[in-house]
C-alpha cells in the first residue's frame, strides 16, 4: 500500500482518544517527527494532541499549550526510540538515517565527487598487476607530500585551526600539496571542517555517525545539497582565506592540478605510476582521513569530556599521521599537537616542532599545564 494512502490512528498520543477521533497520514506524522518538533510547528503539533479531532483544526488546542508539550515530548522520544540503533560495538545511536541511493537528487558537485571516488577505485584493482618499486615508492612518497603535508599540517592544523603560522611561500606550498589529496580545495575543506567544530555530533554537522556511519565516513561527500540544506552558509567562517588570490585561484582550477599531476605521471612512467601514485597513493589518504570523521567519533576512548562524541584511536593515529588522537583535538583545537602524551605518536606533530626548530614555523600553540587541569575539572 502506497504510503500516501495509508492511515494511522494515532490514540496513542492520548489513551483516551479513538484512531477515528484523531488520525493524520503515517507521511505527515513522519514528517513532523522527524523534524524533531521546530519552533514552527510546535503549535500545530500542540493543537493536534490538546484537541483530537480534524488535523486541520489547530487553532482550538494552542489553549491546551501546557499539557500538550509534555505529550508532545513523550511521543517524539517514542518515535525516536522506535526508529534509531546503536553502533556495533559502541554507544553510539543512530538518530536519523538518510536515504543514500533513493529518494534524493543528485547535484552536480555529488556527480563529480562520485566520480573521481569511483575511478580512484578502480585504479587500485590494476594495483597488483602493475607493481614496480618505482611505482610502489611514488606512491609513498606522494601519500606523504599530499597526506601528511598536505591534509594533516596544511589543510588542517595550519589552515583550519591557524595551529602555528608558517612563511607564505611554504604556506602556499604545502596548501598545494593538499590540492593533490582531491579532498576539495583549501576554502572548500577549511569551511566545512571550521563548521564540524562548531557544531560537532549536532544536527548542524556535516558528518556525524548520528546519522549512520556511512554517512560520516564516505556518504555526506555526495550529498551536498542536503549538507547546504541543513548547515546553510559555510564560507562566511573562511573570510581569512577568501580574501587572498591564491586560495580563490585554486578554488577556480581545481581539479585542473590533480588532472596535471596525473599526466606526468603516466609520462614519467606510464600507467602503472598513475595506478600507484594516484589510485592507490589517494585511496590511502581518503580513507585514512575519512577513518578520523566515523572512527574517532565511535570507537576509541575519550580522555576528555568534549560534549561531543570525538574519540581517541591509536589505529587512525598510526595511518593517518596522528589524527587519530581526536578526542585531544577537540578539546584543544588550536593545538598543533594532538598526541598529548608521550606514547601518542604524532608524526605531524613531529615535522611541525621540526619546522619550528629551524624557524620555519611560529607563534606553535600546545595546551599548557594549567589548560589542561582547567579541562580535566570541567570534567570530574
Amino acid at each position: 500500500m502506497q504510503a500516501h494512502s495509508d492511515r494511522t490512528g494515532l490514540a496513542w498520543l492520548n489513551p483516551g482518544d479513538s484512531a477515528a477521533e484523531f488520525s493524520c497520514t503515517f507521511g505527515e506524522a513522519s514528517t513532523i517527527f522527524k523534524k524533531r518538533l521546530r519552533a514552527s510547528l510546535l503549535g500545530s503539533l500542540l493543537a493536534i494532541v490538546g484537541t483530537p479531532g480534524d488535523c486541520l483544526g489547530l487553532q482550538n488546542g494552542l489553549t491546551q499549550r501546557g499539557k500538550g508539550q509534555s505529550v508532545v515530548a513523550e511521543a517524539t522520544e517514542k518515535y525516536e526510540k522506535s526508529t534509531s540503533s546503536t553502533i556495533l560495538f559502541s554507544d553510539v545511536v543512530v538518530k536519523r538515517r538518510r536515504k543514500f541511493f533513493r529518494a534524493r537528487k543528485w547535484s552536480y558537485l555529488d556527480v563529480r565527487y562520485a566520480t573521481v571516488m569511483v575511478l580512484m577505485h578502480v585504479l587500485c584493482l590494476f594495483a597488483p598487476f602493475t607493481y614496480s618499486l618505482g611505482a610502489g615508492l611514488i606512491a609513498l612518497i606522494l601519500i606523504f607530500i599530499t597526506g601528511q603535508f598536505g591534509m594533516t599540517l596544511s589543510y588542517h592544523r595550519n589552515l583550519a585551526h591557524r595551529s602555528f603560522k608558517l612563511p607564505k611561500w611554504l604556506e602556499y606550498l604545502f596548501a598545494y600539496c593538499g590540492v593533490h589529496a582531491l579532498h576539495g580545495d583549501p576554502i572548500d575543506w577549511v569551511s566545512r571542517h571550521r563548521y564540524h567544530h562548531k557544531f560537532s555530533d549536532s544536527e548542524k554537522d556535516p558528518h556525524s555517525p548520528t546519522e549512520g556511519f556511512w554517512f560520516s565516513h564516505i556518504y555526506w561527500m555526495f550529498d551536498n545539497n542536503y549538507i547546504s540544506q541543513k548547515c546553510g552558509d559555510q564560507l562566511n567562517i573562511v573570510e581569512d582565506l577568501q580574501k587572498q588570490l591564491f586560495y580563490r585561484f585554486l578554488r577556480s582550477t581545481y581539479l585542473a592540478h590533480s588532472l596535471t599531476l596525473g599526466a606526468l605521471l603516466y609520462v614519467c612512467g606510464g600507467f602503472p605510476y598513475v595506478v600507484w601514485g594516484m589510485g592507490v597513493r589517494s585511496i590511502f589518504v581518503f580513507h585514512g582521513t575519512f577513518l578520523v570523521r566515523s572512527v574517532c567519533h565511535i570507537w576509541g576512548y575519550q580522555t576528555w569530556n568534549t560534549g561531543d562524541l570525538s574519540k581517541n584511536n591509536w589505529f587512525v593515529a598510526m595511518i593517518a599521521f596522528g589524527e587519530g588522537w581526536h578526542n585531544n583535538h577537540h578539546a584543544f583545537e588550536y593545538s598543533a599537537r594532538h598526541g598529548l602524551e608521550s606514547w601518542e605518536i604524532d608524526l605531524t606533530w613531529n615535522t611541525i616542532k621540526l619546522l619550528q626548530i629551524i624557524g620555519l614555523a611560529t607563534d606553535v600553540k600546545v595546551p599548557s599545564v594549567i589548560q589542561k587541569q582547567k579541562m580535566l575539572q570541567t570534567v570530574r
